[in-house]
């Protein structure tokens, strides 16, 4: 059984973000991953592994992949695929740059798979990132990982006998995000925009905001229903309860941070106060805890 949040996956998955450096080398045994494929609903699947939860769409016409975590991955990931299609992959969709959901870019590519992500995916995965969070430098993508189509608002892919309508959210978690709503099967892949069971890494570097998370989180909210099924970008198949839980813990920790931000008080001084003690325990054990989504919300309060 996959556990509510899976902290061990976070904790590799989040703190090394692009696939194929040192620190990825040393910190994942990636011969000891295993890609375990859950079923959503009908031909819709979740896929997980170390990094982002990837969807997966299946059908005559050839199946749709959202997200690909690790390079070093991509061999186990498209087996995985082939024991639940013979067709091959045709598109891969992007919900934002972060190495652990398109690392495996390049090595899909060659395969002839069509990449497809919000215009800012392409424009951060063509130069070099800083990324305060993990004080690091992340360079630039080869070409041949890069998105070949992208969108500015959303696009809507129509294949399998389903509408896969992908909308950008602006500034959230990074300022390229994207969702995927499977609409006949009310089925969404939210990437990073949630994390099911814990505080979100927001990159503030990358455009992200708290206030952008939040909003993003009502406009899933907006359009989802009790039966809707939520592949969420870290943790356990979600539905709108989690969601909704998140958004209003995220929502809370805002209006805190803001108050005492409004006080005069210092990042440091917000932080040693512990204003959301009363959530961390359970959303705080993650990669990202309490002082570190104080930080983010106090740095991008204003953005």
């Amino acid at each position: 059984m996959i556990s509510r949040f899976d902290v061990r996956g976070l904790l590799l998955g989040a703190a090394i973000l692009c696939s194929g450096s040192p620190q990825a080398q040393n910190t994942i045994d990636f011969a000891a991953v295993k890609i375990e494929a859950q079923q959503v609903r009908d031909n819709i699947y979740m896929l997980t592994g170390s990094g982002g939860n990837l969807g997966v769409l299946t059908g005559s016409e050839g199946a749709i992949l959202i997200d690909d975590q690790y390079a070093e991955l991509s061999e186990k990931i498209v087996a995985a695929i082939a024991k639940l299609t013979d067709k091959p992959v045709r598109f891969l969709i992007n919900t934002h740059w972060h190495g652990d959901h398109t690392g495996g870019n390049e090595n899909l590519a060659k395969q002839g798979i069509v990449i497809v992500a919000h215009d800012n995916v392409r424009e951060r995965m063509s130069h070099e990132n800083f990324m305060a969070a993990f004080n690091r430098n992340f360079p630039a993508s080869p070409a041949v990982a890069l998105p070949i189509v992208t969108f500015s608002d959303n696009l809507t892919l129509h294949v399998n006998g389903e509408d896969l309508v992908v909308t950008h959210l602006k500034n959230g978690h990074t300022d390229g995000d994207s969702i995927i709503y499977f609409r006949k099967a009310n089925v969404i892949h939210t990437g990073d925009l949630v994390f099911n069971g814990a505080y979100p890494l927001i990159d503030v570097d990358s455009g992200g905001s708290i206030d952008g998370i939040i909003a993003a989180q009502e406009y899933i909210l907006s359009i989802v229903n009790d039966q809707t099924q939520i592949i969420p970008g870290h943790g356990a198949l979600a539905d709108k309860a989690d969601v909704q839980a998140l958004h209003d813990v995220l929502a809370t920790v805002r209006d805190r941070v803001r108050d005492l931000k409004a006080e005069g008080k210092t990042l440091e001084q917000i932080q040693q106060a512990k204003p959301n003690a009363d959530f961390d325990p359970a959303y705080g054990a993650g990669f990202i805890d309490g002082d570190r989504i104080i930080e983010f919300a106090y740095k991008s309060l204003g953005q």
